[in-house]
């Protein structure tokens, strides 16, 4: 194997695959990736098991072949070298690979690439195309609600639905952790069969989100029962689904919340983040007391130390008193992007949900902690 590739065109690739490697893996295969070349093109492949990337790029092939580096390794090394950098890599026996750049030469160890595990990236499932955009600003929107409580394995991921409806196809993402949830949905350019539902698992949204931040155009997505694919231009991101039932999150997002508070969202943000600078830390509750026009934040902690402030805003409804924890109401403000929102209540006990004017698809659902 011989092949000539630009530093800037391997090193964004390199980036890609070393991010999903488990640097602590007991097998040492899973922390190499796979290098292939033929046809002028350099193909190069990574997995945890869970979750598989295959990207291919342009490269001079002067001797087709293949074999597995360690990805940490070879992202360091290439990482360190110029910008603009022409790099010459050989392996002649699958157990060495020589990489050459200017004056700098490593010879780093190899393992054969029969070892390394097949990638299936053909699924018997439903296919959509879809904006990159689109399930950017579906993850952006819904990622922080997952929960990190690995008992409840279910919500450790974000649903994922489509739904036609009057002849639209809607993609839906939701999130939850039992105490808070998000929920988004936008309308998809093209016609798709619907998705009952599946659940698309938190490491897999956060590789998803930083490959589509670099991504512009269409993206293909192929969904099975147990097995989602995106084909991201030249990437395919593959990853297992969570096998379980999510909570039927339509019955938690509450009906009835006609006292209706609209208010400055920054100056929110910024008042219960002053507030709840002596929160107690077991307890992170405020105390939100909404009276006409006024809306009042206060808490106390275990020294019997105490903060309060008042915030004007737009309420004609009955007086509530109802405590959240500080950060996930500041969680939910700064992933609106309003000047004014809307935060509706039923009564002192019920869930809130916050939303946007001019974004109704974007829905925040809050459960209160006793005060």
């Amino acid at each position: 194997m011989k092949f000539l590739v630009e530093k800037k065109t391997i090193f964004k690739s390199l980036s890609h695959l070393q991010s999903i490697v488990d640097k602590r893996n007991a097998l040492p295969i899973l922390s190499n990736i796979l290098i292939e070349v033929k046809n002028n093109e350099l193909i190069m492949s990574s997995t945890d098991m869970d979750i598989s990337i295959k990207e291919t790029v342009i490269c001079e092939v002067v001797e087709e072949g293949a074999t597995t580096i360690n990805a940490q390794l070879i992202y360091d090394i290439i990482k360190k070298l110029h910008d603009e950098s022409k790099i010459e890599i050989i392996s002649n026996d699958g157990k060495i690979l020589t990489l050459r750049s200017g004056v700098s030469k490593f010879s780093l160890s190899c393992l054969p690439k029969e070892e390394f595990p097949l990638i299936e990236s053909k699924i018997e499932g439903v296919k959509l195309v879809t904006k990159a955009e689109n399930i950017y600003n579906l993850i952006d929107k819904t990622k922080f609600a997952i929960s990190n409580e690995e008992t409840r394995y279910f919500l450790n991921g974000l649903y994922f639905s489509v739904n036609n409806e009057e002849g639209k196809s809607i993609l839906n993402f939701v999130g939850t952790d039992g105490h808070r949830l998000a929920k988004y949905s936008v309308q998809n350019h093209s016609n798709s069969s619907e998705v009952n539902g599946v659940i698309i698992p938190k490491k897999t949204i956060n590789e998803l989100y930083k490959l589509l931040s670099e991504s512009s155009g269409n993206i293909e997505i192929e969904i099975s029962s147990n097995k989602i694919i995106f084909f991201i231009g030249k990437l395919v991101f593959i990853s297992k689904l969570i096998d379980g039932t999510f909570p039927d999150y339509k019955r938690v997002i509450p009906k009835n919340n006609n006292e209706i508070l609209h208010i400055n969202r920054s100056n929110l943000l910024s008042a219960v983040d002053r507030v709840s600078t002596i929160v107690n830390e077991k307890s992170p509750v405020i105390k939100f007391k909404l009276l006409k026009d006024v809306v009042n934040l206060s808490t106390f902690n275990n020294d019997n130390s105490s903060a309060t402030e008042d915030i004007q805003s737009k309420y004609q409804g009955k007086d509530i008193e109802i405590g959240f924890n500080a950060k996930y109401i500041m969680d939910i403000l700064d992933n609106l992007n309003e000047n004014e929102i809307q935060i509706s209540f039923q009564d002192n006990s019920s869930p809130i949900i916050a939303k946007e004017k001019s974004n109704p698809d974007l829905i925040y659902v809050l459960m209160p902690m006793r005060v």
